[in-house]
């Protein structure tokens, strides 16, 4: 018997929503935070999280795990994950693809260095190794598997040696987790790579919007395609920002409605590799929990669409 599609959706919940969400109890499947934001011994925001999770699954979402890390976990910061998850029992643990922390060269330096951002990884088997030392390392303390997100990244390098597809596949079985596939960021990707291939034609003009997202909306399904089924445990569907100049990128800031591209690429993803929980990722200029629900009824109507079913979906109840 299949799940309802209101059941395979979740939001992401922020601060100013939490009481609305209480109040209402909208029929979504799960909510999803922010891990970090939890680390905190005590406190109204640990107990707020609870009493959220009275009512809903919760998703832990991570962004500071480094998981690609050539220097190693943050020990201390995976106590404190562990520590969350004990609490919480979430229905699924997850970070990125990434790295945000380096061990300086000189040995008088004091500790590592963190960024303040989520930065790529090198497509590189060496890169790779340490990406799965660092999964596995967390599953063990844990005790479950986690998923691993794709980035939206700003930068390549020059000695990337396997496609990215591939680098995220190989993760996978090499480290026994999931991907959580997030399409915005395929698209955001695509977006600027089809940006950077106008610029060097055309320097200082502005791209036409409509080639650069055919092309992004081309890509991200060969992505999708790529996948085995059963390897994607969550899906991300967000929006993104246009730039304000010719010359600038497209940034990944889950301020927007989920744009069309994002919407055909889950559509086909639902087609290729079934029904994935499904998570409305809005983090920058927060509109009214209604906006975020809008979305969320909007998804599940996809998941309707693709059952041949009515697509008649309400969150309010």
């Amino acid at each position: 018997m299949h799940r309802s599609p209101a059941s395979l959706i979740g939001i992401g919940l922020r601060q100013p929503h939490a009481q609305a969400l209480l109040t209402q109890r909208p029929a979504l499947g799960f909510v999803e935070v922010h891990s970090e934001n939890f680390f905190a011994e005590g406190g109204s925001a640990i107990q707020a999280l609870l009493d959220v999770r009275a009512h809903y699954p919760v998703s832990l979402h991570g962004v500071g795990l480094s998981l690609g890390s050539a220097s190693g976990l943050d020990e201390p910061h995976l106590e404190r994950l562990a520590r969350l998850v004990e609490q919480i029992d979430p229905v699924r643990v997850s970070d990125h693809a990434s790295f945000a922390r380096a061990q300086p060269a000189s040995p008088t330096s004091p500790g590592a260095v963190h960024a303040s951002d989520l930065l790529p990884l090198a497509f590189t088997p060496a890169s790779q190794d340490a990406l799965v030392a660092n999964i596995q390392r967390v599953q063990d303390r844990l005790r479950r598997p986690i998923l691993i997100e794709n980035l939206s990244a700003y930068m390549a390098y020059e000695d990337d040696q396997i496609p990215e597809v591939e680098f995220l596949i190989q993760t996978c079985r090499r480290a026994g987790c999931q991907l959580l596939l997030d399409l915005n960021n395929l698209v955001v990707n695509g977006l600027n790579r089809a940006r950077r291939l106008h610029w060097q034609d055309s320097p200082g003009s502005e791209p036409d919007r409509e080639r650069a997202t055919y092309q992004a909306r081309a890509e991200a399904l060969d992505v999708v395609w790529s996948m085995p089924p059963g390897m994607v445990g969550q899906i991300h569907l967000a929006g993104f920002r246009w730039p304000a100049q010719p010359d600038q990128l497209v940034i990944d800031d889950h301020s927007q409605r989920v744009s069309p591209a994002v919407w055909d690429a889950y559509d086909m993803a639902l087609n290729h590799l079934g029904e994935v929980p499904t998570l409305m990722e809005w983090d920058v200029d927060l509109p009214p929990l209604a906006v975020l629900l809008d979305e969320a009824r909007l998804a599940a109507e996809v998941i309707a669409q693709s059952r041949g079913e009515p697509d008649m979906m309400d969150f309010d109840e």
